[in-house]
């Protein structure tokens, strides 16, 4: 239970129905102490990838860490590299849906284009060895016409796809963590901004 000074500094209500503007600006203040931790846990989401090879040559961290290495080596901007970083921090906790997870992540922070792409990459990278499960490899060309087309098409095939190279020099984790908080500071669309549309 609660003491009287923590109460003090929490929303009164029970129901939604009942709340009051001080409550809700309890709940923003409680909410503001917290900034920049969501960074924190995606942080923590990306070790859990460390030493889980799935299969391949290298760990799915280290696939992470070649494509924002590729990326960055590029001169692509950051937030084009922190897509790179997290395309697929879904693997092992969505492993049926796992681009969609890095794209429900960074919807608020990045561009229609590159969230686009992050949604998308899945069914793009298929080009690469769905024929060898079975599977239509072109199943892509669905979405074929679309405005980001080619830009998905193009980080798969120049970031994503030959980032399992076990001779590979990855930049550390920590390397892109400015890059994530500058990324991840603001969001530039959300429901909860007064000017989202």
């Amino acid at each position: 239970m609660a003491d009287d000074a923590t109460l003090k500094h929490r929303a009164t209500f029970s129901e939604m129905t009942e709340g009051t503007i001080q409550d809700w600006a309890a709940i923003a203040r409680a909410g503001a102490a917290h900034r920049g931790r969501h960074v924190d846990r995606i942080l923590d989401q990306m070790r859990l990838l460390d030493d889980d090879h799935g299969g391949f040559a290298v760990d799915r961290l280290e696939h992470s860490l070649q494509t924002a290495t590729r990326a960055h080596q590029a001169g692509r901007d950051e937030e084009y590299v922190v897509c790179a970083l997290l395309h697929d921090i879904g693997d092992i906790l969505l492993p049926a849906s796992h681009a969609e997870m890095g794209a429900a992540i960074l919807k608020p922070y990045v561009s229609e284009a590159n969230h686009w792409m992050l949604e998308k990459h899945g069914v793009f990278q298929g080009y690469y060895f769905f024929h060898y499960l079975g599977l239509d490899r072109d199943l892509r060309e669905q979405y074929r016409g679309h405005p980001h087309f080619e830009h998905c098409a193009q980080f798969c095939h120049l970031y994503d796809q030959n980032s399992f190279d076990p001779a590979f020099e990855s930049m550390p984790l920590e390397a892109f963590e400015p890059m994530l908080r500058r990324v991840m500071d603001v969001p530039k669309h959300s429901i909860y901004r007064r000017d989202a549309a």
